[in-house]
């Protein structure tokens, strides 16, 4: 069992018996690493965090996880194909997803046409700067990605109430990043390798702060025009997220390559 779920993560794996076109095969081999990813890195939540991926040639359909899998079950083959209202159209006898899912996914997807992916993890470290009332701060070249460019949305309680849509996207506007406030974090990509490697580095930038905090000693901040330096640096002289980094993170997975993680 070990060995068919690691090759169904595979960046070739097997079409097994979904019937489904080459583009949206694809997607679900990328969206099923993406979870294989967050497993290694142990950036889980047992079976309550989610990552959905948008179908280009169905744009108004997305992929979840099923409730009551753990990332590492999850394979190209099980994800769930549900529209823009949360009704499932293409799944197995007993699907469904989070609810809690449906309610953030759903928004994204149905405001954002641009975005072809979206990641929410509960991460110890994300959860942490989350409660922290200045939020990310500007300290580390990582988190410097984010300067003046991540969203934050307000607590209003686990995400069930369809009506904090409406608020949640208002909040994100046209950011590619979010933090949940006293939650966690959130990613939107073009496709799953933005959202995914976004996601990588906003727990890094959050680890780092927790840890610059923790030592005790005055912090040292970069001025505001080496901050907004940094950031156009990410947006202009790199390719978008993902684009470097995914062919790497799938030999990896594959075990073609050596760790990258703490798994």
């Amino acid at each position: 069992m070990i060995a068919a779920s690691l090759t169904a993560t595979a960046a070739h794996a097997p079409r097994a018996t979904r019937d489904c076109s080459d583009v949206e095969w694809k997607v679900r081999t990328d969206l099923a690493a993406a979870y294989r990813l967050f497993d290694r890195l142990g950036m889980t939540d047992l079976i309550y965090t989610h990552m959905s991926a948008r179908i280009p040639d169905t744009p108004d359909h997305f992929l979840i996880n099923p409730y009551g899998l753990m990332f590492h079950e999850v394979t190209p083959d099980n994800l769930v194909k549900v529209d823009i209202d949360g009704n499932l159209v293409d799944g197995r006898e007993g699907d469904a997803i989070n609810p809690a899912g449906f309610t953030i996914h759903s928004a994204v997807h149905h405001a954002r046409p641009d975005v072809g992916a979206v990641i929410h993890l509960h991460t110890d470290a994300g959860m942490a700067v989350s409660a922290q009332a200045d939020g990310l701060l500007p300290i580390t070249q990582h988190s410097l990605r984010w300067y003046n460019r991540i969203a934050y949305h307000t607590y209003e309680g686990i995400a069930l109430d369809l009506a904090e849509r409406e608020r949640l996207v208002a909040d994100l506007g046209s950011h590619h990043s979010m933090i949940l406030r006293n939650h966690g974090l959130l990613t939107a990509g073009q496709d799953v390798a933005e959202a995914a490697v976004l996601m990588y580095y906003l727990e890094q930038a959050c680890k780092q702060q927790i840890m610059a905090l923790a030592g005790g000693r005055p912090l040292v901040y970069p001025s505001p025009e080496v901050c907004e330096h940094t950031a156009q640096q990410y947006e202009r002289a790199y390719p978008k997220a993902g684009v470097l980094e995914w062919d790497a993170l799938l030999r990896w997975l594959d075990g073609t390559s050596g760790p990258v993680g703490p798994r």
